[in-house]
């Protein structure tokens, strides 16, 4: 079975866990040096904070489908066996089926961040979740209250009404972590309770392909079902992660977690915290990676920053100048090395704020001002499936780049479903060996530009890489516009 990424929330219920022995065999590492077993200081931060590490318990109404009772014939001696049994179904449903409500719970882990009653956890945790009870260390229970949430960090906030001050914890900084560094998970893996595990920083910086701001720290310290949403210390007794996320065939730790890093989180949680919600700053653009073959058109040294491929029409990046082909480097003093810092950086960045943005166009660098905007959920956008219809392309067609071309007719148009306001070249056919079949392209798209400037027929199209070719360009950037105006830039070989 393929490593599997999950959330660490411990579904209640019956599981067996097995404990073994250590070998007597293993008597070399009796005299393994003190720096192998880790630092002495962890069991005096574990005592410190484990207090201020609760159990999150949560109750969730299921529909469940439950089986009608199979039709015997009279005196079937499988009569009595079945009757039985679907009597004691009758409060699940009774035999005679269909959808009845069951109660299921759920187990996770969080940490008090405020004295007052302020309690943090993933927002996986308490998901469409019915009821949240937050278990102290010491076995009370607290009913819990969701202060607000953000589904884009997988971070939650809750708040309970204790009858005295309870221990809390402070958020430390994760930038200051150094790789090797030693950290502590604690929370309630596999419904065990509070338990600490040891480990180091492995990596920082993760992209897990969970959402559009990851920033993982990758931890090896035994993180299991049921930690979601449980600190990572540091070992000065601070908060430097939220464990999100594990790698594992099994569910179980492997060495590989993942934690949201304290500076994220932090942001999230005041947030939260002031407005019950998350307010991210929009720069109204879609990007994508600068790859070397696109730097090297652009004529950027060394490839970095994100390339703008369209533009929001009701967006704040269009009224100050910002273009499609333009590449951002650096973005409110912050540099951008790759497609992947600009929504991060925009999102912490404060709605309304005037900022200074340095972009690439055409080899040189320009400055522009944007006042930043506010980010909303954005639309689903409907798959593109082209239409095909008995319509002959009886247009010139020509070949290049191991693409059919062909000037955009309203015939073409109509068959391919494409939009009036795109225009350019339409791709009639794609070589299934070529680059352009490895970069997805697909008939029904339309070239709008060639290396930033427009084109407007299969001819012109064709002329222009020729003359590339014999200026000794290596790779050409094409914009192409989906028949529903998607625009995204692909630079493809030359050679």
């Amino acid at each position: 079975m393929g490593a599997i990424l999950n959330p660490m929330t411990h579904r209640a219920g019956r599981f067996g866990l097995a404990i073994f022995a250590a070998a007597a065999i293993a008597w070399p590492l009796l005299t393994a040096p003190a720096q192998a077993r880790g630092p002495d200081g962890i069991a005096d931060v574990a005592e410190a904070v484990i207090d201020a590490v609760v159990n999150i318990s949560t109750k969730q109404t299921v529909e469940m489908n439950t089986t009608a009772m199979p039709q015997l014939p009279p005196g079937s001696p499988f009569e009595e066996f079945f009757d039985e049994f679907f009597k004691n179904r009758q409060g699940q449903g009774g035999p005679g089926g269909g959808q009845t409500p069951r109660r299921v719970n759920s187990l996770g882990s969080g940490f008090i961040i405020d004295a007052s009653g302020l309690v943090v956890t993933n927002n996986h945790v308490i998901a469409d979740a019915d009821e949240i009870n937050v278990i102290l260390n010491d076995g009370t229970t607290l009913k819990a209250d969701i202060v607000g949430r953000d589904t884009k960090t997988d971070l939650a906030l809750l708040r309970v009404k204790p009858v005295k001050p309870l221990k809390a914890v402070k958020f430390g900084d994760s930038d200051k972590l150094r790789l090797g560094e030693w950290v502590i998970a604690i929370g309630n893996p596999f419904s065990l309770g509070g338990t600490v595990t040891a480990g180091i920083v492995s990596a920082r910086n993760r992209d897990i392909q969970s959402g559009p701001y990851d920033n993982y720290i990758q931890t090896d310290a035994a993180i299991n079902r049921g930690n979601s949403g449980g600190p990572l210390f540091s070992l000065n007794g601070e908060v430097i992660g939220v464990n999100t996320a594990i790698i594992s065939p099994s569910g179980g730790s492997i060495g590989i977690g993942f934690a949201v890093p304290s500076k994220t989180a932090l942001a999230v949680i005041d947030q939260l915290r002031q407005f019950k919600e998350v307010r991210r700053g929009w720069l109204g653009v879609r990007i994508q990676q600068v790859t070397d073959e696109i730097a090297d058109s652009l004529s950027i040294k060394p490839a970095r920053g994100a390339l703008i491929a369209g533009i929001d029409d009701k967006g704040p990046a269009k009224p100050a100048g910002i273009e499609p082909g333009d590449v951002i480097v650096k973005f409110d003093g912050q540099d951008i090395k790759e497609m992947r810092d600009l929504p991060k950086i925009v999102a912490e960045t404060p709605v309304g704020k005037d900022v200074e943005v340095t972009i690439i166009r055409k080899g040189n660098e320009e400055k522009k001002i944007v006042k930043l905007g506010r980010l909303e959920d954005e639309k689903k956008q409907a798959a593109l499936t082209p239409k095909k219809d008995g319509v002959e392309e009886k247009t010139v067609v020509k070949k290049a780049l191991g693409l059919d071309l062909a000037n955009l007719t309203d015939e073409l148009r109509k068959k391919h479903n494409i939009k009036d306001k795109v225009k350019g070249v339409l791709i009639t056919g794609v070589d299934a060996n070529s680059a352009a079949a490895e970069k997805r392209l697909s008939p029904g798209m339309v070239i709008a530009e060639v290396q930033q400037q427009p084109v407007g027929s299969a001819a012109e199209l064709q002329q222009r890489i020729e003359k590339l070719k014999k200026d000794g360009k290596k790779a050409v950037v094409l914009l192409v516009v989906t028949p529903d105006g998607d625009p995204s830039f692909v630079a493809l070989s030359l050679q």
